[in-house]
């Protein structure tokens, strides 16, 4: 089975409704879905680490409790 290609920089950050500046300031805290550098330095993400970023943040939430 062929593996999903990974979502572009520009594919999360629509999805996710956030700024460059903000995902990069948080992503130097370590509190974004896991990103693949790829040798060119752009970034990409596998839809099963942004899915699985976002249950995390769920959990997170009081409204999950």
């Amino acid at each position: 089975m062929p593996r999903p290609p990974a979502l572009k920089l520009s594919e999360v950050l629509a999805e996710i409704r956030m700024s460059p500046s903000a995902f990069y300031r948080l992503r130097a805290r370590g509190q974004v879905p896991r990103m693949i550098k790829l040798p060119n330095g752009e970034l990409r993400c596998r839809r099963s680490d942004l899915d699985a970023w976002w249950e995390a943040c769920e959990r997170d939430t009081p409204a999950w409790r």
